[in-house]
């Protein structure tokens, strides 16, 4: 059976996917200029996927005896493109480091699912970052 701190971290990750998985729609549709229209696919990409890791989470923490949260962490636009990129790359850092605590806290409670299933979204999150700080070189 999962730590309550375990399930916590799991509800505090889907509020989080669902945080991104808005803001980036929300900066899809918002795109501003030239650089913009270079970054309005990346967005709508990446916003779907983080809806899709939403779903993953709240699949394996309703298994896990959870209740899934239906809350967004703070959601933050931006104004303009430069400070859209540098927020989701912000947000992007700060979900790599939440996760390795997840991995690490699922393997030490012999939780090898979990803690499979937060290695495959790591992965996915590290090329998000990637693409939002490459984003951000350019802009």
């Amino acid at each position: 059976m999962a730590s309550k701190k375990l399930l916590e971290m799991l509800n505090m990750a889907i509020a989080r996917e669902i945080q991104v998985s808005i803001q980036y729609m929300w900066q899809h549709v918002e795109w501003i200029g030239v650089k913009g229209y270079a970054t309005k696919d990346a967005f709508e990409d990446i916003a779907k996927q983080e809806m899709k890791h939403a779903e993953s989470i709240a699949e394996r923490l309703f298994y896990l005896g959870g209740m899934p949260t239906t809350k967004p962490e703070p959601i933050n636009v931006g104004k303009t493109l430069r400070e859209m990129v540098a927020q989701d790359a912000k947000d992007e850092k700060n979900a790599i480091d939440m996760y390795k605590e997840i991995i690490n806290l699922a393997r030490k409670e012999s939780d090898e699912t979990t803690a499979l299933l937060f290695m495959e979204i790591l992965k996915e999150e590290e090329d998000h970052h990637d693409t939002f700080t490459t984003l951000l070189e350019q802009i």
